[in-house]
């Protein structure tokens, strides 16, 4: 955690196809400072975008969330990335196939580890889901910011094919089950 003297924040990294879908909800949500895309979990430093997509660098596709914990529990973000994809999925989110798309949930602690792996364990004993639950939790390595305009990619280019077949349609479910958390 970083401490300033007016605000304490805590930094969660999440992988769950996608980071233009999962940015994009998590900048809307109450508690998140800020969400990055980015790149985390691969063999090489500093990646660019097209190394990743050729799956050349074991990179997986990830929103790094800076948010304020006594705002939103780690648990609290959890429960809306579960939401935001399918976990059952190994290496895709729909049509997005490869092992950047993979679900992961990449922790920076002990704590975030055991408390992913208590909601893993939970959803899979209530059957949340029809699959086995694939998302993979390894510490956080090798993580980069993506490419500025990835940035906000949903916000700044909203007339993008894939954002309009996929990512709007995403966000309106979104907002109808996480309504009461948003901004």
């Amino acid at each position: 955690m970083t401490t300033t003297a007016t605000e304490t924040t805590a930094t969660a990294t999440l992988a769950g196809g996608c980071f233009w879908c999962i940015e994009s909800a998590f900048n809307q949500v109450q508690g998140i400072k800020l969400a990055t895309s980015g790149y985390a979990g691969g063999h090489t430093d500093a990646p660019s975008y097209e190394a990743v997509c050729k799956g050349d660098t074991g990179h997986a596709e990830v929103v790094q969330l800076t948010y304020y914990p006594d705002q939103i529990s780690y648990r609290e973000i959890l429960e809306i990335f579960f939401a935001l994809h399918d976990p059952t999925q190994l290496n895709r989110q729909g049509n997005d196939v490869g092992t950047q798309y993979r679900s992961a949930v990449f922790y920076h602690d002990d704590e975030q580890k055991a408390e992913a792996e208590a909601i893993i364990r939970e959803m899979t004993e209530e059957a949340t889901w029809p699959e086995p639950i694939v998302t993979e939790v390894v510490p956080l390595s090798n993580y980069s910011d993506a490419e500025d305009y990835h940035q906000s990619y949903f916000k700044n280019n909203p007339q993008n094919q894939y954002c309009a077949m996929v990512v709007g349609p995403k966000l309106a479910k979104f907002k109808k089950t996480f309504a009461d958390r948003l901004r």
